[in-house]
């Protein structure tokens, strides 16, 4: 772990599984009590002088991009292991870490003159928070630790950071990279059970909790919080509902569509999740996906022309075939896949499941994994209603050879993000966050950094 600057082994360890072989392949130390204690106690004595010198920030991230993009070959391979995500992908994670860090470090911290007259001048200012307690989940732990690190330390605050235990590995090693960037104490990385987020949300350090993960952590979360009036920004999960218009040609969307679903095996919080196909095109649209699903690769990693990876651990290996099952009992028909992969490793084959509707598990809830139902609909308005019939409001897509339309439809959409023609494109410079149950403010952008600071007037009298 990173504590103060330094290599600090756990007094105990747990294992961690890779997920190709569903075999532990490494250890990771647990943190004690006592040792959270010493990061805290670190983040908060570093917080002071940190918080002084936005120019020295500024370098200091700049220099966390470059030493993270000199040891791309070095962290990629770890995540693959632990993650699962095959090795093309997990450079493109790294490398998208160090841009993220490129780009938050060129964002300016306002001061807006609210009056500015003979007798007073009001600004608002923003002003850090002190020690935020950043936890992460395991389908992209490294970017997605970035997300915090990066507007979080601009902003002014420290951090103690904690992985999921399932994908510890590579932000433990992002700590090990970062080590020389950053003064002792500002960013502190410690491993351990579920047991050590309650400790993190829970601690009198903390003024605020970045968290990344399931709704219903989510809740504990912010009930966790509470008592002592942390802020908080929870980015949750979402059942994200893709409307294809009666107008779309099935062919020129079909591989769009496909990785929109089934990028990193499903595992994203904003892949598309339930398919609403206009009914004069659906089977065309089934049968394009198929094709695609057929000449896909499944399997490790770091085998040579892998393209979807396993599910990351057991407990989502057995909730999405829970799903698939249930489905096919409930009428649905498997276009593709539908069973898992013999030989070992929580490996599920893309599968499209027709037949379904709402009241359906796997069109009611977020399935998180290669499973994804391709619902018929007839009236737009129909398909609408029923894309925004649910507690969720992550993101969503709308899909047509007319622009303006699809936009107008989009618009329409319950959800943080609504895209046109395009699913997944997340961007640096745009706020990425979820309506109703999906979260609570944004990360990225200029948004994403000021959701580190709190408000605070300066009201100078002249006279």
């Amino acid at each position: 772990m990173t504590i103060d600057g330094n290599s600090i082994a756990g007094d105990t360890s747990f294992g961690v599984i890779n997920p190709a072989t569903g075999a532990v392949f490494a250890q990771a130390p647990a943190c004690s009590r006592a040792q959270l204690d010493a990061a805290m106690d670190a983040a908060s004595r570093a917080f002071r002088p940190w918080k002084r010198d936005g120019d020295a920030r500024r370098a200091a991230l700049v220099a966390c991009a470059e030493a993270i993009k000199a040891r791309v070959g070095e962290l990629a391979p770890i995540l693959t292991q632990e993650q699962g995500k095959p090795l093309a992908r997990a450079a493109e994670e790294v490398i998208g870490a160090a841009v993220w860090l490129q780009y938050t470090a060129s964002l300016a911290i306002p001061v807006e003159v609210v009056q500015d007259d003979a007798n007073v001048r009001i600004e608002v200012r923003r002003r850090p928070y002190g020690v935020v307690g950043a936890i992460t989940p395991w389908n992209f732990p490294v970017l997605l630790g970035v997300w915090k690190i990066a507007p979080a330390l601009l902003a002014g605050n420290t951090m103690v950071l904690k992985p999921s235990p399932y994908t510890p590995l590579s932000t433990l090693k992002l700590g090990e990279i970062l080590r020389d960037a950053l003064p002792a104490g500002v960013l502190n990385i410690v491993s351990g059970n579920d047991a050590l987020g309650a400790w993190i949300t829970a601690h009198p350090a903390v003024r605020k909790v970045s968290f990344t993960g399931s709704v219903a952590t989510g809740k504990k979360v912010a009930a966790a919080c509470a008592p002592d009036l942390k802020r908080m920004t929870l980015e949750l999960g979402g059942n994200d509902a893709a409307i294809v218009l009666d107008d779309a040609d099935p062919q020129q969307i079909a591989e769009k569509l496909f990785w929109g679903a089934f990028s990193n095996s499903g595992q994203i919080c904003s892949a598309i999740k339930r398919l609403y196909v206009h009914e004069s095109i659906h089977q065309p649209v089934v049968d394009a996906m198929a094709t695609i699903a057929a000449a896909t690769k499944v399997g490790n990693g770091l085998e040579a022309g892998t393209l979807l990876g396993p599910l990351n651990n057991k407990m989502q290996f057995d909730r999405v075939n829970e799903l698939v099952e249930d489905a096919k009992k409930h009428g649905g028909r498997c276009a593709t896949g539908g069973a898992p992969l013999a030989g070992g490793g929580y490996f599920i084959p893309p599968t499209l499941v027709t037949g379904l509707g709402e009241g359906s598990r796997l069109v009611d809830e977020e399935q998180f994994g290669p499973a994804l139902p391709i619902v018929t609909y007839r009236d737009v308005d129909d398909a609408i209603e029923r894309a925004n019939g649910t507690m969720y409001g992550l993101s969503g897509s709308v899909w047509s050879s007319n622009v303006a339309r699809a936009t107008e439809v989009a618009g329409q959409l319950e959800c943080g993000t609504a895209w046109v023609n395009q699913h997944l494109a997340i961007v640096p410079n745009a706020p990425f966050g979820g309506a109703k149950w999906s979260g609570i403010g944004v990360e990225n952008g200029p948004w994403g950094l000021l959701g580190f600071t709190e408000l605070q007037t300066v009201n100078i009298a002249k006279a």
